[in-house]
């Protein structure tokens, strides 16, 4: 046997905070190190943060960066314990995004990220260069390039992120060359459901190449990105641990190198493609005699036996439903996103919300105190505050959820009637429009805009984080106030479906039986800003606008194509009626760009996001011509 101590950290660093970043990873360095881990797996871009952006433009950012490897280095020299870690370096005028292998007080090796992401959300193509196969430089002394590492564990590959994702990446000529254990440093967003993609792309990854496979990810949120944190280790496509994900710390888990390379020796298919592969390239990546570096201490190790005591019955499930999985993962990532965001600015005090009463509004306030419960258990509510302000189209229904829900949470709850303003704004609007009436529409949005300034107001003067409320089926048709409900520091719920925030409060309402989310449920959607308004009534039902935006925006169906599709998922919706909500759909999403582009910074949570810095880059000043056949 050749048993291995492998540790997965996860840590929550912060942009451009390089020695607050780097203290999180010592302390977490040496509690493995105590526990003899073997090797220790951090993130992408540990020192520096993810993601940089353009940042990285600035000599200074990166170079700043080596300083705190060094560091890293020296104050870990006397474990026993190889440890990997992300940083960029500056070489010959070209950037690159790196692991980092660190062992014995000493910077070993340097290897470049090769695949270079700039779809989605990502720009890495933008501000990086990509390592190269065969790539063999020496920056300040230590190699860099496309390496290997042999210790006395066995022979180590180290790549980033995307390099993994790719069939096609460094793994396939890093394992053909020796590699055994493959570590990858990873920042990879929070997206529903992206848990099981990867690990079923490592577990893919690690049978294709007959290979033990570490894998590392980011924890924390910077600008709206979501890092769940959270690791795998997968040996020749066999699944060995997995690391719980958001929260900050390390797992460990032992195995056996032996059968890694046990496993390819009877793997006929996988000797055949290495022999196919040394024949058509001839290039072997060089290995880097680390071994008079460190001894690492692995003979107090132990084989990896089954907790539940067999090698042939399955282990307890512990899965969760369905349902649960998806609540829990948007509301623990929504919940981080809400609490970098106010930690890591340092410019808040304070959290706060306008309190409808509607959904909306309810679920932003929930998910704020789930990260506040966390932040301060003893006193979470006075981490908040919440503000009702009535017009007199309001209702004697939300004020009293709102205000039960507001002394459920324990959050302080104040009413701030906007009448008189409302009052006064129209008087002013009738006066510029030399004497005419003020439209049904402008008065709606007199009343939302009132509400938003008072909110600044509040905001400047408390030190107060005010949370935009709006979700992203209402803000994608324009249904939504610029300079009033659209406005905020920050958009909890931005990118969420309407058909996803009833869902959530559902379940949360299962689970915590609160009275105020009852009382809001128990009234239709609606933004009171006029006369029983009511949501489904002036757009569509909410079911049909959230296929819409799915298939418009997400894949790309031009409107005739749309009605095919809704036509076998709305059976009960007449043909006429159907083909009249996907012509107002793609009208509204086509008018309404101009407005969500001016929204504030949001938290990502899916593939499609409305977000034109980060996902879907529409232009502005457009035409719906091409949408007709």
């Amino acid at each position: 046997m050749r048993l291995v101590k492998m540790g997965l950290a996860s840590v929550n660093v912060t942009v451009g905070a390089f020695a607050r970043n780097v203290d999180r990873a010592l302390e977490q360095a040496r509690q493995m190190a105590a526990e003899d881990v073997t090797v220790g797996v951090f993130q992408e871009a540990l020192i520096g943060g993810y993601p940089p952006e353009d940042l990285v433009q600035w000599r200074g950012f990166v170079e700043n960066q080596w300083p705190q490897l060094e560091r890293f280095a020296r104050e870990t020299a006397s474990f026993a314990t190889v440890f990997v870690l992300g940083v960029a370096v500056a070489h010959q005028g070209l950037r690159y995004n790196c692991a980092a292998i660190v062992a014995g007080g000493r910077v070993l090796g340097l290897v470049p990220k090769e695949k270079l992401p700039t779809y989605g959300i990502f720009y890495d193509g933008r501000t990086f260069s990509r390592g190269t196969p065969g790539m063999r430089e020496t920056y300040r002394g230590v190699p860099l390039g496309d390496l290997l590492f042999r210790f006395d564990f066995g022979v180590l590959a180290a790549e980033v992120c995307e390099d993994i994702w790719s069939p096609d990446g460094p793994m396939r000529r890093r394992t053909y060359s020796g590699a055994e254990l493959v570590v990858n440093l990873s920042a990879s967003p929070f997206r529903v459901g992206q848990s099981d993609s990867r690990r079923e792309q490592i577990a893919t990854r690690a049978a294709d190449f007959q290979c033990t496979i570490a894998y590392s990810n980011a924890l924390g949120s910077n600008d709206g990105l979501i890092f769940d944190g959270g690791g795998y280790i997968n040996q020749n496509g066999k699944p060995v641990a997995e690391e719980p994900r958001f929260r900050q710390g390390y797992f460990t888990a032992v195995v056996d190198l032996d059968r890694t390379l046990r496993l390819r020796t009877e793997n006929t298919t996988w000797r055949s493609d290495h022999e196919a592969w040394v024949h058509a390239n001839g290039l072997r990546v060089p290995i880097l005699d680390c071994t008079q570096v460190v001894t690492t201490r692995r003979e107090g190790l132990r084989y990896p036996v089954p907790a539940h005591g067999s090698f042939f019955l399955p282990s307890p499930d512990t899965r969760r439903s369905g349902r649960e999985a998806l609540c829990e993962d948007i509301l623990d990532a929504l919940s981080l996103g809400v609490g970098d965001y106010f930690e890591k600015t340092r410019a808040f005090k304070v959290m706060g919300i306008a309190l409808s009463g509607g959904r909306d509004s309810l679920l932003t306030l929930l998910i704020a105190h789930r990260y506040a419960k966390r932040a301060r258990p003893e006193n979470p509510g006075g981490l908040l505050r919440a503000f009702y302000m009535p017009s007199r189209y309001s209702s004697d229904a939300t004020r009293d959820a709102a205000e039960t829900i507001a002394r459920e949470l324990g959050v302080p709850f104040q009413v701030v009637p906007i009448e008189e303003a409302f009052d006064r704004e129209m008087e002013i609007a009738r006066t510029m429009l030399g004497g005419g009436e003020v439209t049904p529409i402008t008065e709606q949005n007199i009343q939302a805009r009132l509400r938003a300034q008072r909110m600044w107001n509040w905001s400047n003067s408390s030190g107060g984080l005010f949370l935009q409320t709006g979700n992203m089926s209402e803000r994608a048709v324009g249904y939504t106030t610029i300079g009033g409900d659209l406005m905020g520091a920050l958009a909890v719920i931005a990118n969420v479906p309407k058909t996803v925030v009833m869902y959530l409060l559902d379940y949360l309402l299962e689970q915590t039986g609160y009275e105020g989310i009852r009382k809001v449920l128990a009234k239709p959607a609606g933004p009171e800003l006029a006369h029983n308004q009511v949501g489904e009534e002036e757009l569509m039902p909410f079911p049909i606008l959230d296929a819409c935006f799915f298939l418009f925006a997400g894949e790309k169906l031009v409107p005739s194509e749309m009605f095919d599709a809704l036509a076998v998922m709305f059976p009960q919706v007449e043909s006429a009626r159907l083909k009249g909500y996907v012509e107002k759909f793609s009208r509204l999403f086509l008018q309404s760009i101009y407005k969500w582009v001016q929204a504030p910074l949001s938290l990502h949570i899916g593939n499609l996001d409305l977000d034109r810095e980060r996902a879907l880059q529409l232009p502005v000043v457009t035409s719906s011509d091409w949408t007709r056949d």
